[in-house]
């Protein structure tokens, strides 16, 4: 069965958040000066991003990391 590739979402005057996006709402933020942070990564579980943080403090011991529940739309820096 062949894919539709040409399907386009319909827009609308409030678009809602699509559910993948919606997915990863655990992330990793670093903290910046000034109560400041940058997302990191995101992650759909908070024991993953507990994990991958670990990583981040043992790799990048000069940098202050902490796990959030995210629901805005960000970029990920990484």
């Amino acid at each position: 069965m062949p894919q539709n590739i040409d399907h386009k979402a319909p827009s609308s005057a409030t678009p809602a958040i699509a559910y993948k996006a919606r997915l990863n709402s655990w992330a990793i933020a670093r903290l910046l000066p000034d109560a400041q942070r940058e997302i990191v990564a995101r992650f759909r579980s908070r024991s993953d991003a507990e994990g991958y943080m670990q990583h981040l403090s043992q790799t990048k011991s000069d940098a202050a990391f902490t796990v959030v529940f995210d629901c805005q739309r960000e970029e990920v820096v990484i």
